[in-house]
């Protein structure tokens, strides 16, 4: 694999990172609402998510996924029930006294679990890797799929630090949000509808 394909695949994936879309939105309403720690936290298992598209679309799994309607239904069914649930606890915490809501922002392996469940039960990402690994592995290559799971690998770590800088960032203008309880409210009512909104999205879509 050449340094130039190398470079040119870390642009493309840093302009697909920050184009506003269901993970980086995320991660900015967890880190306003639990801390910049949570939405690090989230961003890990976002990206841990990645590797799981990576070794389908390295190994033929999303080529599967996207030649079978059914398994594509389910997953997509599953995802946005998902995302439907967290729209709902989103509005049950939204009615709980402040000190109970920020009581999530020591269960690491809660968010850091949500955070994948929220990317490999998107079938969409694993249709993006497959179409999108393969333009920049070099076609006269005797491993395909050991320069796939490189680039997803490449991928990954630039999304967990774009991430967690966007972590960061939300989660210190999060902090002054958050301890003003109509703000608050409003703050988790959001969240509720950005959850509710990416299921039903996520419902819609076809392969």
């Amino acid at each position: 694999m050449e340094w130039a394909a190398i470079f040119s695949f870390l642009g493309a994936s840093i302009i697909l990172t920050l184009a506003p879309g269901p993970d980086n939105l995320f991660v900015i309403s967890q880190s306003i609402i639990h801390g910049k720690k949570a939405g690090i936290v989230t961003a890990f298992g976002l990206c841990s998510g990645i590797t799981v598209h990576t070794l389908a679309a390295a190994f033929g799994v999303a080529a599967l996924l996207h030649q079978s309607s059914i398994l594509f239904q389910l997953l997509k069914f599953a995802g946005a029930a998902y995302l439907l649930y967290l729209a709902w606890q989103a509005v049950k915490e939204r009615n709980e006294p402040l000190e109970k809501v920020e009581a999530p922002r020591l269960k690491t392996w809660k968010l850091y679990r949500k955070g994948i469940l929220m990317n490999v039960l998107n079938p969409k990402v694993s249709l993006f890797f497959l179409a999108f690994l393969p333009q920049f592995v070099s076609p006269n290559a005797e491993n395909p799929s050991i320069q796939m799971i490189v680039l997803g690998f490449l991928f990954m770590l630039q999304a967990v630090l774009l991430f967690s800088l966007i972590a960061i960032g939300a989660g210190t203008i999060g902090s002054g949000m958050m301890k003003r309880s109509n703000l608050a409210k409003f703050i988790h009512t959001v969240k509720a509808a950005l959850f509710a909104v990416i299921g039903i999205r996520i419902m819609l879509i076809d392969k």
